[in-house]
């Protein structure tokens, strides 16, 4: 199971390249999150594998609108607390 897991990381993190080398270029900067949507996605499929990296990328990909938040938002799976804010 962990060979497929592990291919399937890898053909996302292929995909994800692709993007972020041949059509963001051709898009305005549009991402409202630090790391970017492309980043948070192969960040989570590297921390988390095929499947969970795959809802935090959807998740967050609704979240990146006019309507969403902005910031920083590094990917974290959701029963897992948030960073302790700096006073």
């Amino acid at each position: 199971m962990a060979e497929v897991d592990n291919l399937g990381v890898k053909a996302a993190l292929c995909v994800l390249k692709f993007y972020k080398r041949e059509i963001s270029p051709l898009l305005l900067n549009s991402c409202r999150y630090v790391p970017t949507c492309s980043e948070y996605s192969m960040q989570a499929y590297k921390k988390y594998g095929f499947a969970k990296g795959s809802v935090l990328t959807a998740w967050r990909i609704c979240r990146c609108n006019p309507l969403g938040g902005t910031g920083y938002d590094p990917p974290r799976w959701f029963e897992e607390t948030s960073l302790p804010e700096e006073e």
